[in-house]
Order: structure tokens, then C-alpha cells, then sequence
């Protein structure tokens, strides 16, 4: 099972990033995929999460400025977040989860700049 996260990178307050998660080795379209951030010396935290119906789900932190969704055919998931702010600095994880199985990606980095 691979989950590779990709789209992280330094944006100004107030930016625009896309998160990119292609998973292979899972039967992708029946499992829930979620995306996690982790700032340093914080808790692993739930950002968005969209079940195998495409039924989304959001932290407060995130909501109304981020939207989680999935392809698939491509086997990703995508989480789009706008109107960024430091608070959201943090190594972004991507998840997968069914009933079986909970597997992790490796992250990747999210900077916002003030």
C-alpha cells in the first residue's frame, strides 16, 4: 500500500495550495480517505475527511476554506485550502481507513507566511 501525498510548499497568508494524494494498492473507491496536519510540538489532528459516497466532513479550523474531494478513476484525493493562514503550518498526512485497514502516507510540508 502507497499513499503519496504531494502539493505542500511555502504560500504567503492569504494563498492557495492543492494537496495531492494517489493511493495504489488499496481498492480506492471503497475506503474513507481523510487528510491530518501535524504543527510541531502539536497533536496529529483531523483537517477533512470524505467517505467512499463522497460524504465530507471538516475541522472548524478549516471549514469554509478548504474543500476535500476524490477521483476514483485516478485513485486521489485532493484537498484544496484557501485563504491560508500560519495556523496552518504543519505537516499535512493523507489517510486512508475502512473497517480492515488504516494506512498513513509519508506527509508533505505546508508553510504559510505572515
Amino acid at each position: 500500500v502507497q499513499l503519496q501525498a504531494s502539493g505542500g510548499g511555502v504560500v504567503q497568508a492569504g494563498g492557495s495550495l492543492r494537496l495531492s494524494c494517489a493511493a495504489s494498492g488499496i481498492i480506492f473507491n471503497i475506503v474513507t480517505m481523510a487528510w491530518y496536519r501535524q504543527a510541531p510540538g502539536k497533536q496529529r489532528e483531523l483537517v477533512a475527511s470524505i467517505t467512499s459516497d463522497s460524504s465530507t466532513g471538516y475541522a472548524v479550523s478549516v471549514k469554509g476554506r478548504s474543500t476535500i474531494s476524490r477521483d476514483n478513476a485516478k485513485r486521489t484525493v485532493y484537498l484544496q485550502m484557501n485563504s491560508l493562514k500560519p495556523e496552518d503550518t504543519a505537516v499535512y498526512y493523507c489517510n486512508a481507513k475502512s473497517s480492515v485497514m488504516n494506512y498513513w502516507g509519508q506527509g508533505t510540508q505546508v508553510t504559510v507566511s505572515s
